[in-house]
C-alpha cells in the first residue's frame, strides 16, 4: 500500500472513528471501516444464485430472463473489469450492484446488506456510486464545483465539509484548477472526470463505472482511465468496470466475461484473453497485441498466449527473434 494511499485510508477511518460510525454497520461511507462485530467485510458485493427478468404491472415475466443464476463475489479494493457483447447483461448487472434493479431470484449483498431491505437502500447507494456512459446526464450544474457539491449537499453536510469534499474530489480527478469552469466547455473527457468527481464526493466504497469512455475520443479515454487506475491504487476505491475496450480490460485486476447472462470467463486479464478464440466465438476482441501474438502462434513461432502489453510483447518478439 502507498503512502498516499495510507493517508486516504487514515482519513477514511478517522472520520468514520470521530462521528462513531464505526462500531456497526449503519452509515458507513468508509471502506476500510465495513464491519460485522470484529470481522471486515472483504466481500463487498456479493450475488448468490442472481437471476433477472423484466416484469408487467401484474409482477408476470416481461422480458427473457437478462440474468441467469449468476454467483460471484467482488473484494473491497479489487479492480474488476466486465466485458461482453450487447445484450448479455453487463449493464443489468451493474445496476444490481447499487440495487437500481432487484433480483427475480437469488440475492445480492452489498457490504453484507441484502439489496432487497428496502430500508437498507440508502445506506447501499453510500456504498457504491455510478457512472454511466454520457456525463451530460449526470452532470446538473452550470458551474464545476456546485455540480460536484451537488451530492454532498443532498447529503445535509455543513458548508465547511461539502467545501473539502469538493476540493478533495477535484483534485483527485486532477479537475481543481477547472473548478469555476461551466461544464459545457470541457472536453469529454474532463467532462467524465466531473462525473467521477461527483461520485467521489459522495465518499463511496465502490464505483461502478458502465462503460465511461464509449462516447470519448482516444485522449480523452487515456484521461479517464489514468483517473480510474488512480483512484484503485493510491485510495483504495473498489473499481468495477463495464467496457467494450479490450485495452481498458486488460489494465484491471481480475477480468469478468459475460455471455447470454451468464459468467463465461472468470480470472486474471493475462489468463482470460489467452483464450483467443473462446472470446472470438462469443464476438468479442482481445487486445491488439494479444492478437498479434495468436497469430505468431499460428505460425508456428513459440510465444507466450498470456502477453496483454506491447511492452511484453515487444520484448518476446525481439528475444526469438536473436
Amino acid at each position: 500500500m502507498g503512502c498516499s494511499q495510507r493517508v486516504w485510508r487514515y482519513w477514511w477511518c478517522f472520520c468514520c472513528w470521530y462521528s462513531g460510525k464505526n462500531k456497526d454497520t449503519e452509515g458507513i461511507s468508509c471502506p476500510y471501516c465495513l464491519k460485522k462485530g470484529e470481522n471486515t467485510v472483504e466481500k463487498l458485493i456479493a450475488a448468490e444464485h442472481l437471476s433477472f427478468h423484466y416484469t408487467d404491472e401484474e409482477g408476470k415475466p416481461a422480458s427473457p430472463e437478462i440474468l441467469k443464476d449468476l454467483t460471484l463475489t467482488l473484494e473491497a479494493g479489487s479492480f474488476v473489469a466486465v466485458l461482453g457483447h450487447n445484450g448479455c447483461g453487463k449493464s443489468t448487472l451493474a445496476k444490481h450492484m447499487n440495487a437500481i434493479l432487484l433480483p427475480t431470484g437469488g440475492k445480492m449483498w452489498i457490504a453484507g446488506i441484502d439489496t432487497c431491505d428496502e430500508e437498507k437502500l440508502y445506506e447501499i447507494r453510500q456504498h457504491v456510486g455510478m457512472v454511466f456512459q454520457n456525463p451530460d446526464n449526470q452532470i446538473v450544474a452550470t458551474i464545476v464545483e456546485e455540480d460536484v457539491a451537488f451530492g454532498p449537499e443532498n447529503l445535509g453536510l455543513p458548508p465547511e465539509a461539502i467545501r473539502e469534499r469538493v476540493d478533495d474530489a477535484l483534485k483527485a480527478v486532477g479537475m481543481y484548477e477547472y473548478r469555476m469552469h461551466a461544464p459545457n466547455q470541457l472536453s469529454g473527457g474532463q467532462k467524465q472526470r466531473i462525473a467521477i468527481a461527483g461520485i467521489i464526493a459522495m465518499r463511496p466504497s465502490c464505483i461502478v463505472l458502465d462503460e465511461p469512455t464509449a462516447m470519448l475520443d482516444p485522449k480523452g479515454r487515456m484521461e479517464v482511465m489514468k483517473t480510474i487506475r488512480m483512484l484503485n491504487r493510491s485510495y483504495g476505491i473498489t473499481i468495477v468496470l463495464i467496457t467494450h475496450y479490450m485495452e481498458e480490460a486488460a489494465q484491471a485486476d481480475r477480468v469478468i466475461v459475460m455471455d447470454d447472462g451468464n459468467i463465461l470467463l472468470d480470472d486474471r486479464p493475462e489468463e482470460v484473453f489467452s483464450h483467443v478464440e473462446q472470446m472470438k466465438a462469443i464476438g468479442l476482441d482481445v487486445p491488439q497485441v494479444t492478437e498479434l501474438v495468436y497469430e505468431l502462434r499460428q505460425q508456428g513461432i513459440p510465444l507466450d498466449s498470456h502477453i496483454i502489453s506491447e511492452d511484453a510483447g515487444v520484448e518476446a518478439i525481439l528475444q526469438n527473434m536473436a
